[in-house]
């Protein structure tokens, strides 16, 4: 599926807003290491590098949107498109980490409007 640029990021199919600054972009690899007899280490590169999306955070959103977000990771498991930082599209599994939204606007309707809203995305390494 094609999905346009202006988008950084899409879960299970929600396009969201571009984040704020301050997103890290983590690729991690996996080692099966050890030592050997003389103390040198020695290992393996087990699978692929992993990818984790730290620091998403939107500085202000309507309770719509943040209730849009959060639907989208509500299954543990997500499917995730972004653009890492090589610039390319990558469609991979991960699973959401605690989601935080501090109430910025409240009515007679209940919160409106949301600030620092954030979490963080984990490959799951499939």
């Amino acid at each position: 599926m094609a999905y346009d640029k202006k988008f950084y990021l899409v879960v299970n199919g929600v396009q969201l807003p571009p984040p704020a600054r301050g997103l890290e972009i983590v690729r991690s690899q996996l080692v099966d290491s050890g030592r050997n007899t003389k103390g040198a280490v020695v290992g393996q590169l087990v699978g692929r590098k992993l990818y984790k999306l730290n620091n998403l955070t939107w500085k202000c959103l309507t309770a719509e949107q943040w209730k849009t977000i959060q639907d989208a990771l509500e299954p543990f498991y997500v499917n995730v498109s972004f653009y890492d930082d090589s610039n390319e599209l990558k469609t991979i599994k991960m699973y959401p980490g605690d989601t935080t939204g501090k109430p910025y606007w409240l009515s007679e309707h209940g919160y409106e409007m949301y600030e620092e809203c954030k979490f963080n995305l984990i490959d799951c390494g499939e």
